[in-house]
């Protein structure tokens, strides 16, 4: 196949590469840019593992084509932090409320709650609950993750 190419930002640095037409977002963003954050669970976009954002919006990395970016703005878990290694307001609460076991789930956790806090400062319990209910946690049973994402909320500014 032809390799196609194309210029992305990732976490706000622009990447020009040339890949293979059939190449995953999830497989560019592991191998191609070494940004191994994103995980791949069941590489059918029903676990949520592999959740990044595209232009904003949260999206499986594993049913999407890194073709399909091109031109556009991704942010993956390593773009949460500050530069200088500061969590997020919303990684922080995940630390402090225990929002985190094995921590597989929590890339796709904390980026599909990203695009929750963007979009609704102050959801309610059962907007958090909806938001999460396309990702797959098998450890915390849910209620830490939950109250994480209502403290978040609540630094910033939201609640």
């Amino acid at each position: 196949m032809t390799p196609v190419n194309i210029s992305v930002s990732v976490n706000g640095m622009p990447y020009e590469r040339s890949v293979s037409p059939r190449l995953t977002l999830a497989d560019f963003l592991r191998h191609d840019l070494g940004l191994k954050g994103t995980h791949l669970g069941c590489e059918h976009g029903v676990c949520g593992a592999c959740t990044v954002l595209v232009e904003g919006a949260s999206v499986r990395s594993c049913l999407m084509l890194a073709a399909q970016v091109d031109g556009f703005a991704v942010r993956t878990i390593e773009g949460l932090a500050a530069a200088d290694g500061t969590l997020s307001p919303l990684q922080q609460a995940f630390h402090d409320h225990h929002g985190l076991q094995c921590g597989f789930c929590t890339p796709g956790m904390l980026m599909t709650l990203t695009e929750l806090l963007a979009e609704t400062p102050s959801p309610s319990e059962d907007e958090i609950r909806d938001a999460i209910s396309g990702n797959i946690c098998r450890c915390t049973g849910y209620q830490s993750i939950v109250e994480a994402a209502q403290d978040a909320a609540t630094r910033l500014g939201g609640k």
